[in-house]
């Protein structure tokens, strides 16, 4: 979406966490699903290079857009100049995936794989997880360079059943891996907190 923000409402974002803007019609700030609940979970603020305008990285909490759409940008320009409603996927890959697998816990067991991965638990998800990983670790070892890209997709896959079936999403493991670049791997084990012991 697109909105104006003055520095009082940039403020409020960044004191909230939500994604606040100003309105230059009622004269007043607005927080993005108040009445709604569409909430904006804002994740990382970018700047410009001109330093006059940010973009909200954000978790959207149901649609951005006020007709339900989930962008507000869901139309094309034809050539004519006429506005034409599309149909607009998510921008990446992994995103189109993970909406599609979060989808799929509201499909019935019978006509969906997925489901039924979610039905079975975390017990069958993480079988299958460890059939999946133990697939690729052969097929690196001496298979084929196309089978162990198919392997990695299969374990991708069901690695991103499994982060759903917690109800998170694949942007949380990326905002992990984000968090930890530049530090070694080596330092970033030292400092995760011990495993309770059972």
């Amino acid at each position: 979406m697109l909105a104006w923000a003055n520095r009082a409402a940039v403020d409020a974002t960044l004191a909230t966490g939500r994604a606040t803007f100003y309105s230059r019609s009622r004269g007043a700030l607005w927080e993005k699903g108040a009445t709604s609940g569409n909430h904006l979970a804002v994740v990382r603020v970018l700047v410009d290079c001109d330093e006059d305008a940010l973009v909200y990285l954000v978790e959207p909490a149901g649609p951005t857009c006020h007709t339900g759409a989930p962008s507000c940008f869901f139309r094309t320009l034809a050539d004519d100049g006429t506005a034409r409603e599309d149909a607009v996927e998510a921008p990446t890959a992994l995103a189109r995936l993970d909406a599609v697998l979060e989808a799929r816990r509201a499909a019935t067991a019978s006509s969906s794989y997925t489901k039924s991965l979610y039905d079975g638990g975390p017990s069958k998800i993480g079988a299958k997880l460890r059939e999946e990983a133990d697939e690729l670790a052969r097929a690196v070892e001496d298979e084929t360079d196309e089978r162990v890209v198919s392997e990695a997709a299969d374990l991708l896959f069901h690695l991103m059943v499994a982060v759903r079936s917690r109800g998170q999403s694949i942007d949380a493991v990326l905002r992990e891996l984000d968090r930890r670049a530049g530090t070694g791997g080596h330092d970033e084990k030292k400092a995760r907190k011990p495993k309770p012991v059972v």
